[in-house]
């Protein structure tokens, strides 16, 4: 009886002679295949697809994966398709099946956890992933139905393996929008050998099954020091020879085992086995007779991310029992000097070992292939340090080596304590902490101060330690530009300091202190400087919506590692909610081409040529100047962002009718001191008094601070009247309720008050455009809200471009009937007038 097509359906509904989909084929590689094809048929879905018996098994997964835990997306099963359908993006035409624009969202390769035939046959397939955008274990699960069903209902649901991810925080559909058919290729995973005879050869490799015999026996060494990385100003040209892997936020830890014992070292040789118990017994529980495993030790918060602070706490008296130890490296194991081997076969013998061991406390350091800036933008989001670049054919070398380099999200470095001064005001413990570097002669070198980043519990901790070691003499040599009463120190406390630059004299600006390091020597802590790499990649352009984007891996965000790529997306992601706010108004741009910490400006004339979507309006509407702006499409948007726009501000008026305002904002601007709960009393203030003069009331976050109340208004009056009648009712409000409002701007009458700031009314003034990105650390989005939702609240940046994906879809929606809610104002300046006069 011959044996039934699996790919019958698949044919039966496609005409090939119409449609540019495979008919059939494929090749299949030494691992299983995955991938994720986003596809626009009459409703936007993502289609998962997993190799398995010469098909892409498939299921249509209408709101595209999750990294939460909690999000069980429905998946429906559908027909199976060849395994070239892995390779096809395009355009499916019209009154065919599935007709719509289809691209390769995220491919890669798939693991199963067990049998996976005999598990897809039960309903109940669990697996690892290792793509581009999705990584890590996840499961799919049958609903109900038999195997043999058309379209029976899955689960695809993300399991916690520590690369979960709250939505709230992060929504891998939204922040990542793109293809990825143009990227290099994953590169298949070491224990994914996946032999199709049957289900018995689908396993992790054994050592044996690595080449690792080939190495030299040789007696294991008492000690070790470990190979270190250089940090570098950009990544490597051919990306294909190196491997990727995250920085943590830890200590680099080296354990030796031997004889069913192991023992801890930090990177300069100190045991630390004694403060680790717990990890040392779970490394010698290992399946290794004898061997030194390179890697990292750190705290996870509940997000899976690295904590500093908390490791430090741990070491500081309170309980290890949290540690868990990344392994990366294996230089000997079973009696063998490994370290001439290269770094991808070494490391395939580290993670056959750890695999089936499966302990919490110790977990191979995955590694991905992808492009750098990628995943440095991402290991930043997810508050990671950065990225370790490794050469896949390098040694092991107990030295600082170009064979392993990082990326780091921010400047971040160890400084040697060579003072501090006494606290001011409130605070208590020390002041700030004098922070220095060796230079090539071993002379410290005075860098500049660090003054915040301190709790109360580490200031008195720092005070205590620092006042054991005060001396008389200052250790910086030649001292320059160094505050006055400090109290000096011996200088061998190191602590961990991030910065947004060098200054040209050699000091740090805006420093945080992130803990000190036990672990490091202060003798080694010289000025970090990155270094360039022979033929280093030229920053290459990606593409947005059919625009080239220059220079993407430029840092917009340093706080977050937030790139112009990142900007560009959330941009292009945007626009359909951003152009109602945007067209017909004047727009001016804010830029920053040089990121947050660099200069920024306002442009808000069409004064350095032209930018596709963004069009010249009438030069009536501004005599004597260049032409104002208009961001008229989605395209404007994203050539705006190319031109390293980050804010776009509009006027209260529209093009046809310049001289006459359709809307009133009131920017409530709290100054210092202000609690938030009284920001949100005070925008409810607002709008109780907005309704009392029979005017309708709009709310948005500001993206910053404050928060924005909007009125529209029918246009009926001109800028003069608008701007005196809004004046009016912020100063009504603050003779009413002095205690909370004031209406005079600047910092010292704000103080302990909220400035409602009526200035945005006047001719030519612009507010913060709704679903704007604002230029700010963290960089919140400006976001229409209902009046019910006030309260709920927690900042006038509730949301920013990296946590705003699921409010997208609520999108405009708390304000409908905006447009027809208009009135005019005569009656309420009439009504202001009387209450004025009581």
């Amino acid at each position: 009886m011959p044996r039934k097509d699996p790919l019958a359906a698949y044919k039966q509904k496609r005409n090939f002679a119409v449609t540019p989909e495979p008919a059939d084929g494929g090749a299949q590689s030494q691992a299983l295949q995955y991938v994720i094809q986003k596809h626009w048929a009459s409703r936007l879905h993502y289609d998962l697809r997993l190799e398995l018996d010469g098909t892409m098994k498939s299921w249509a997964v209408p709101k595209g994966p999750s990294y939460d835990p909690a999000d069980k997306r429905m998946a429906v099963q559908v027909e199976d398709h060849p395994i070239s359908y892995n390779q096809f993006e395009g355009q499916i035409p019209p009154r065919q099946y599935g007709a719509g624009r289809v691209i390769i969202w995220d491919r890669g390769y798939w693991v199963p956890q067990g049998n996976p035939r005999e598990d897809y046959r039960k309903g109940k397939l669990k697996f690892e992933i290792h793509g581009h955008k999705l990584h890590g274990h996840w499961t799919l699960v049958r609903m109900h139905g038999r195997d043999d069903d058309k379209q029976p209902p899955w689960l695809l649901i993300k399991e916690r393996d520590g690369l979960e991810r709250a939505a709230e925080e992060f929504n891998v559909v939204d922040e990542m929008p793109d293809s990825v058919a143009d990227q290099p290729p994953v590169a298949p995973p070491a224990r994914a050998f996946a032999q199709r005879a049957g289900p018995a050869q689908i396993q992790p490799p054994t050592a044996a099954a690595v080449p690792w015999t080939s190495a030299p026996t040789a007696p294991l060494p008492d000690q070790l020091s470990p190979q270190l990385a250089t940090l570098v100003d950009g990544p490597p040209a051919d990306l294909s020879q190196w491997l990727w892997e995250l920085k943590f936020d830890g200590y680099r830890m080296l354990a030796r085992v031997q004889r069913g014992k192991a023992r801890l070292y930090t990177r300069n040789g100190n045991d630390w086995t004694s403060r680790m118990p717990a990890l040392a017994q779970a490394l010698a529980a290992l399946p290794l007779s004898s061997a030194w495993i390179d890697g990292e030790v750190l705290v996870l918060d509940a997000q899976g991310v690295p904590d500093f602070q908390a490791l430090q706490n741990a070491f500081d008296g309170r309980s290890t029992d949290a540690l868990v130890f990344y392994a990366f490296d294996l230089p000997f194991a079973h009696g063998r000097d490994l370290r001439q081997l290269p770094l991808a076969e070494r490391r395939a013998l580290l993670r056959s070992v750890l695999q089936p061991a499966s302990s919490d406390r110790v977990r191979f350091s995955e590694d991905f292939e992808a492009r750098p800036a990628d995943l440095v933008a991402s290991a930043c989001r997810l508050g990671f340090e950065g990225v370790i670049g490794k050469r896949k054919d390098s040694v092991y070398a107990s030295r600082r080596s170009t064979d392993w380099i990082k990326l780091k999200c921010s400047h971040r470095q160890e400084f040697v304590i060579g003072g501090y001064t006494d606290p001011q005001g409130s605070r208590t413990g020390i002041g700030s902490l004098l922070l220095g570097v060796h230079d090539e002669g071993g002379a410290l070198r005075y860098a500049g101060n660090v003054g915040t980043g301190f709790s109360e519990r580490v200031l008195a901790d720092l005070a205590r330690r620092l006042g054991a070691l005060r001396t008389q003499d200052s250790p910086f040599a030649q001292p320059r530009s160094i505050p006055r009463k400090v109290h000096w120190v011996r200088p061998t406390l190191v602590a961990e300091v991030s910065f947004a630059e060098w200054t040209k004299e050699g000091k740090v600006r805006h420093a945080v202190f992130r803990g000190l390091r036990d672990d490091k020597p202060a003798a080694a802590i010289v000025h970090e400087e990155p270094a360039h790499l022979q033929g280093a990649a030229p920053s290459r352009a990606a593409r947005v919506g059919g625009l080239q984007v220059t220079s993407p891996a430029r840092v917009v965000d340093p706080s977050t590692g937030f790139t112009k790529l990142d900007l560009v997306r959330y941009y292009a992601t945007v626009a359909p909610l951003m152009l109602p706010h945007l067209q017909g108004r004047p727009v001016s741009l804010l830029r920053a081409p040089q990121g947050l910490e660099g200069e920024l400006f306002f442009q808000k004339h069409l004064d350095t040529g032209a930018l596709d979507g963004v069009s010249a309006l009438s030069p009536d509407l501004d005599p004597g100047h260049p032409p104002l702006l208009e961001v008229a499409t989605a395209q404007g948007l994203l050539s705006a962002a190319q031109m390293n726009t980050v804010e776009f501000h509009t006027w209260n008026a529209r093009k046809d009718r310049i001289e006459r305002p359709n809307r009133i904002t009131f920017d409530l601007d709290p100054g210092e001191g202000v609690r938030w709960a009284h920001v949100q009393e005070g925008a409810a203030l607002v709008r109780l008094m907005l309704t009392e003069l029979g005017l309708p009331s709009f709310l948005k976050t500001s993206g910053g601070k404050g928060l924005h109340v909007v009125v529209p208004i029918k246009r009926l009056h001109g800028w003069d009247a608008v701007k005196d009648f809004s004046q009016a009712v912020v100063q009504h409000l603050a003779r009413t309720l002095p205690q909370r409002f004031v209406a005079k701007s600047g910092p010292r009458n704000r103080v302990g008050k909220i400035f409602v700031d009526y200035l945005r009314n006047g001719f030519g003034a612009t507010t913060a455009c709704a679903w704007t990105a604002r230029a700010r650390p963290g960089m919140g989005v400006s976001v229409p809200v209902a009046w019910q939702e006030l309260d709920a609240l927690t900042g006038g940046a509730h949301w920013t471009v990296q946590t705003v994906g699921r409010r997208l879809k609520t999108g405009n929606g708390p304000w409908s009937g905006y447009d027809e809610a208009a009135v005019s104002i005569g009656p309420a300046i009439k009504a202001l007038g009387e209450k004025r006069h009581l």
